[in-house]
């Protein structure tokens, strides 16, 4: 049954809709956008669906006040794989990314540990707190970016599969083995100890300040239901590190007009190509035939049909939601239903009438215009992961916040500002029920009375909030339970394994049907490098010419 008498689609290209595509790609997340580019840059006749009104997915830009303009998801960049960037000439579209300055991270008293980019100025800030630790700073980033050169090269490549004896994945193989053994035995083995300790284990082989501590584990908990204590959370560290602004490794910067410009300039080079978007066109079900993905229904009742089908939604709702369980092979709805994909964060976005100051830092331009972490101490994160386990939110919760309006005029009016405020630890489920209005403005109440102890007079300049649970997140944007992944970055299911074994070429149990989102590698944070790297594997299925580039960018 498919409900009707909603509003037609809107189309954002062509003028007059058509029902057969040689693709089409549910979700104009930046990753599905990017499939719907590499595929129409082929030739192929691309529609991409949209459920909401606008596109973008979780990395939107919209006013919700007027003359602010909220990145209300994803907020900053890093991952965006700059071969892509360049490729697809983004720049042309409008896209200006910009480094942003150091985070100055805030303990549970008195104790700030400031981020300079000026290596002496850092090592002094560091050596302030603990010389040793000043000292083992240069060995703990060397060793970080060395992990991460070999991930790093895999982003837009495409995981073998073990279990094949195709020419293919064997060269795969013999590729990742080469640089596996290019690693060395020493660093080999401490690889593999990386991939499944905790946080707070690998920062103790290096740091003895328990601020300084805080302050580098606050990445391994973004986004996951893992704490700093919790093994595989080295990981999610490494993961936040992976990308780069400008060739530096491990930067991060903000896109000008909010994270939204990177999704809008994706879609300018995809209509640029001749392909389509149709936006409040949500997908009611995925049409099947004989195993085979023959198109969509659409909400509103209207049927396409497609040669392809490429969901950009995340391995659960894809298999769970959108596919009828009788169509799936045995054995598939399982594992979708099982997939791991706990939300644990929430969001708070904030207008604000001037730009606030914070207790214990010197009056220096280049400090109050930096990002905040109030990470506490590596127990209050700990503790606030507790609360979570718990069913509930922490009344100490760690908060990472940036105020891109401090760099970026474009998002408030002259004078005021706006404040993104990314939460650690938000539950999905509540113990005591489910989400209502009125709990969503206790959780956002939490975060305001921190912000409000290191920034007294805080609460005076505020004009409007947007708080959003893992439960607004799930149902406007359709992450399931709010995960911002699509899905934990475990090592369970992490390159093959991603989404689940078998399954990890983009290619899914139905014929013709692929995924291109944030559940396949290389998983989370927006880079495009699942669209794209989804898009080179369907143009070699359908034998037409590849339009994806190679990644550039080695460390070597």
């Amino acid at each position: 049954r498919r409900p009707h008498g909603h509003r037609r689609p809107q189309c954002c290209s062509g003028d007059t809709p058509v029902s057969h595509y040689d693709a089409i790609v549910i979700g104009a997340g930046h990753n599905g956008l990017t499939n719907a580019a590499y595929l129409a840059r082929a030739g192929l006749k691309v529609l991409v669906v949209e459920k909401n009104d606008y596109i973008g997915g979780a990395a939107v830009s919209r006013e919700l006040h007027e003359g602010w303009t909220y990145s209300n998801c994803s907020y900053v960049c890093s991952m965006m794989r700059q071969a892509i960037h360049r490729d697809l000439d983004l720049s042309s579209h409008g896209l200006i990314l910009v480094p942003y300055l150091g985070t100055v991270s805030f303990g549970d008293g008195d104790e700030r540990l400031i981020s300079y980019h000026d290596e002496q100025a850092a090592y002094n800030e560091l050596k302030r707190h603990s010389a040793h630790d000043a000292d083992a700073m240069y060995r703990f980033q060397s060793d970080l970016t060395r992990y991460s050169q070999f991930i790093r090269k895999t982003l837009l490549r495409t995981p073998p599969e073990p279990t094949s004896f195709r020419l293919r994945d064997i060269r795969e193989f013999l590729w990742l083995a080469k640089q596996v053994w290019s690693m060395g035995e020493r660093e080999i083995y401490e690889y593999i100890r990386f991939f499944t300790i905790s946080a707070a284990d690998f920062l103790d082989d290096y740091f003895e300040n328990d601020m300084i501590k805080a302050a580098m584990a606050s990445p391994g908990i973004i986004g996951t239901a893992l704490g700093v204590q919790s093994p595989g959370s080295a990981y999610i560290l490494l993961h936040h590190v992976l990308g780069d602004v400008d060739g530096n490794i491990g930067a991060w910067g903000l896109a000008r007009g909010g994270m939204g410009a990177i999704s809008k300039a994706i879609a300018s080079a995809l209509e640029a190509a001749g392909g389509e978007i149709r936006t409040e066109a949500g997908v009611q079900q995925l049409l099947v035939r004989d195993g085979k993905a023959t198109g969509v229904a659409l909400e509103n009742g209207d049927e396409l049909t497609a040669d392809v089908v490429v969901s950009n939604l995340d391995a659960r709702r894809t298999f769970t939601r959108i596919i009828d369980r009788n169509d799936l092979p045995d054995g598939i709805y399982e594992k979708a239903k099982n997939f791991k994909i706990r939300g644990s964060s929430g969001k708070v976005n904030i207008a604000l009438s001037g730009l606030p100051r914070f207790t214990g830092l010197p009056d220096n331009r280049y400090i109050n215009r930096g990002g905040q972490a109030f990470t506490g101490s590596m127990e209050t994160m700990e503790r606030a992961y507790d609360c979570w386990k718990r069913g509930t939110w922490s009344d100490d919760p760690f908060v990472e916040s940036v105020i891109p309006s401090a760099w970026d005029p474009t998002v408030a009016p002259p004078g005021q500002h706006w404040m993104s405020n990314f939460i650690q630890y938000c539950p999905p489920e509540l113990a005591d029920g489910p989400w209502t209005p009125e709990k969503r403005d206790a959780f956002g109440e939490s975060v305001i009375s921190k912000l409000e102890r290191y920034s007294p007079g805080f609460r005076e300049l505020i004009v409007h909030m947007e708080v959003r649970t893992p439960h607004e997140i799930e149902n406007e944007i359709g992450l399931t339970e709010g995960n911002i992944f699509q899905g934990e970055l475990t090592i369970d299911q992490l390159f093959f394994n991603r989404p689940f074994p078998g399954y990890g070429q983009y290619r899914m149990p139905l014929k013709n049907l692929y995924m291109c989102g944030s559940s396949t590698h290389p998983g989370g944070g927006v880079s495009s490098a699942c669209g794209a790297n989804a898009a080179r594997e369907i143009l070699m299925d359908l034998k037409r010419p590849n339009t994806v580039p190679e990644d550039d960018f080695y460390d070597e």
